[in-house]
């Protein structure tokens, strides 16, 4: 793939004013002697994970105005080719109203998978142990907000030991980017509350360059290194904003997050503030034992930034790549790394494009392949072995592209190690579901003293 030279960005509200308008996989590929494995890499390195065939993606979707029930929902598709059911939603299990519904994530035991909305700041706890083909809602946790102190805006729900950290987007004083983490136990009780630093209140941590914004948005952690890393994005005035008004508000673009923040994971205290501009969304960090780095892309600068553990033994950040034509301001979104460290996939909304990167080397990473998924695009997740790949479209509910280009799937895809093939696709607008946003795998491997009769039987008897 030839390296095109990049002209410098124009002033970054214009750049997306007319990158909107313009436009109204991660398709890996594990070239030559690379590898493709990945997600369930993207989970917390606490949790089992599921090494085989997956049985059923549960994909928490936003409600549509006019579609369905209008409701936020969590639907399970059957993903397993030996099924009768193969390709099919075969359960949907709606929550009341939409809540911005957006990431979720299991606890440390599988047993449950937490689901946040960004609008209500509802938290909705689904057993996916006892029956995975039909989750069931155990709880839904209403009062966050009272409890956390005014974190607003619960966003990637990530499983610690016997424990669920949860990052704010948010706060209910301004409704700004400032907020917090706030832990929870496995049972749904209140923990704690651990504020982001601020110029005004570093709490003891090391502002190293221009930002201590005090944003949120992911969070991870390298238990070997003692870390904890957590990413920024902006506060519900903004994400809770129609897009196009938003691109022409020029403070609302002023409000997004420039840093990643390290944090003592056993003492849940920030250590240093990195600045890492243009809105730092997913982090994902590197599984070797001697590999201490994590990735993340900026949505608004489209690039790959390295967070990376120095000779010294300082965390630092470091740009390392572009995604794309940044000047056209694709917009990269979900990202994934492999099991191997070789690989890492970036989606990107505007162009509905999927990428992968050989990251062998994590300094230098290069884009080797690509390919569009649709006329948007957010999340993508990998089976283990990495030869099925699905996505997803939905970003905001006020984000979503408008008309045609508002196209809202699931779908599967196979790599043959040459190129993505479709499997099957669901349209979610025409099967009435609405907006289609997080994946989460399932599979009666994890849980087998609730395999079907016939499956406990194959499971014997292979």
């Amino acid at each position: 793939m030839k390296t095109k030279m990049i002209k410098p960005a124009q002033p970054l509200r214009n750049l997306l004013k007319v990158s909107f308008f313009a436009v109204s996989t991660i398709a890996l590929s594990g070239l030559g002697s690379l590898s493709v494995q990945a997600d369930e890499t993207c989970m917390s390195p606490y949790m089992a994970k599921i090494v085989g065939q997956e049985d059923f993606v549960y994909v928490w979707t936003l409600g549509m105005e006019g579609v369905g029930d209008e409701q936020d929902k969590l639907v399970t598709v059957d993903v397993n080719p030996k099924s009768a059911s193969y390709g099919k939603v075969i359960n949907t299990l709606s929550v009341g109203g939409r809540n911005e519904a957006h990431h979720s994530g299991f606890t440390d035991d599988r047993h449950y998978l937490w689901a946040g909305g960004l609008d209500t700041n509802k938290i909705f706890i689904f057993d996916v142990h006892t029956n995975p083909a039909k989750p069931k809602l155990t709880k839904v946790i209403t009062d966050f907000v009272a409890k956390s102190g005014g974190v607003v805006g619960p966003h990637t729900t990530y499983a610690l030991p016997g424990r669920m950290m949860i990052t704010g987007l948010s706060n209910n004083k301004d409704h700004g980017g400032r907020t917090g983490l706030v832990e929870y136990t496995n049972e749904g009780e209140y923990v704690s509350t651990y504020w982001t630093p601020t110029d005004s209140n570093l709490q003891g941590a090391v502002k190293t360059g221009n930002y201590a914004d005090g944003y949120g948005y992911d969070v991870r952690v390298l238990p070997r290194r003692n870390l904890m890393l957590t990413s920024s994005f902006t506060g519900w005035s903004n994400y809770m904003m129609d897009f196009g008004k938003m691109l022409n508000d020029q403070e609302a673009m002023k409000r997004f997050g420039n840093t990643v923040v390290q944090w003592d994971l056993h003492a849940r205290k920030p250590k240093k503030v990195l600045d890492v501009p243009g809105a730092p969304l997913e982090i994902r960090c590197a599984w070797g034992a001697n590999n201490n780095y994590c990735f993340t892309s900026t949505a608004l600068t489209s690039k790959i930034w390295l967070i990376y553990e120095d000779k010294e033994g300082s965390w630092q950040a470091k740009a390392v790549a572009d995604i794309g034509e940044p000047s056209k301001i694709p917009l990269p979104v979900d990202i994934s790394i492999s099991s191997d460290d070789k690989m890492l996939w970036v989606n990107t909304f505007m162009d509905g494009k999927t990428r992968g990167f050989d990251i062998s080397d994590p300094f230098n990473p290069k884009q080797i392949y690509e390919e569009k998924i649709g006329a948007q695009v957010n999340m993508v997740s990998s089976s283990w072995d990495g030869k099925r790949l699905y996505y997803t479209s939905s970003l905001l509910a006020n984000w979503d592209k408008k008309g045609t280009d508002n196209e809202q799937f699931f779908k599967l895809y196979h790599w043959d190690g040459k190129a993505l093939k479709q499997q099957f696709a669901i349209d979610f607008i025409k099967e009435k579901l609405g907006r289609a946003h997080q994946m989460r795998f399932g599979a009666y491997s994890l849980y087998a003293a609730n395999l079907p009769v016939q499956q406990s039987v194959l499971a014997k008897h292979p």
